[in-house]
């Protein structure tokens, strides 16, 4: 690996064998925390309903700027891990790469994302103590995200590196989007657009990685499963459809097709 791949020492210190055997031994959690989530969810929407809806602007804003913060240090780490495979051996490499789940700089933000789409679903708490809009695509993403990530993990399998840097870096944005929204600034509504193209490109490529490792699955060097295939397939299409969905409605559809939609 290139000289230039230089780990802080924590993430040199960081035990990626421990946590590897952590995710084997209770990646089935995952199934727990989406049910508790799922039910929380709908009691709290329950206990919300004659309930004045609550501000949390504050506590918003700094929950949204620690994911923010989050996902920026993730970006930076894995990307430069990334553009040195890329660039020092190649696409295909990249793609059939498993060292980036234990090599010194990445190994943390591999485990890191992977646990941290647990908090994540956080995100929700405030959608439903604020009685916003709580649209089908943001909980069923929440859900599966985390079930996969988890999943994948476990088996440190081909992709992940591109995966994980990926999402790390669409997170990056919207959540600092997020953030400044909380704390009252006016961001133009391109900016919106923007993530939400980041978003539907990130399904694209989730498709095209998983279409490759596929392809190149019998090399010894792309290590994949076909259930991890088949399941990372169907969701990314269907988050592909649902987020292509939503764009047209929040930013193409014009009032005068929603008119139109309520006389039908």
């Amino acid at each position: 690996m290139n000289d230039s791949l230089r780990a802080f020492d924590f993430e040199r210190q960081f035990d990626d064998r421990v946590a590897l055997e952590w995710f084997q031994q209770n990646w089935g959690t995952a199934f727990v925390l989406s049910g508790t989530y799922a039910v929380l969810i709908y009691f709290g929407r329950v206990f919300m309903k004659r309930r004045e809806k609550l501000d949390l602007r504050t506590p918003l804003m700094l929950w949204s700027l620690s994911l923010a913060v989050f996902s920026i240090m993730g970006t930076l780490r894995t990307g430069w891990y990334m553009f040195n495979v890329v660039t020092t051996h190649g696409f295909r490499r990249s793609v059939c790469d498993t060292a980036f789940y234990s090599a010194p700089v990445s190994k943390f933000w591999a485990f890191a994302f992977a646990l941290s789409k647990a908090p994540e679903l956080g995100d929700t708490l405030f959608i439903v103590l604020r009685k916003q809009r709580l649209i089908f695509l943001h909980w069923y993403h929440h859900i599966t995200v985390l079930l996969y990530s988890w999943y994948s993990y476990k088996d440190h399998v081909a992709g992940g590196g591109w995966f994980m840097t990926i999402n790390y870096t669409v997170h990056a944005f919207m959540y600092s989007y997020y953030t400044a929204r909380a704390a009252g600034a006016r961001v133009p509504k391109p900016f919106a657009m923007l993530i939400t193209a980041m978003q539907i490109t990130q399904m694209f490529a989730g498709l095209s990685v998983l279409g490759l490792v596929y392809s190149w699955k019998h090399d010894v060097h792309c290590v994949s499963t076909m259930h991890n295939i088949i399941y990372g397939s169907v969701m990314y299409l269907s988050y592909l459809l649902l987020f292509s969905v939503f764009f047209y409605q929040s930013y193409l559809k014009r009032p005068a097709d929603e008119k139109r939609e309520k006389r039908e």
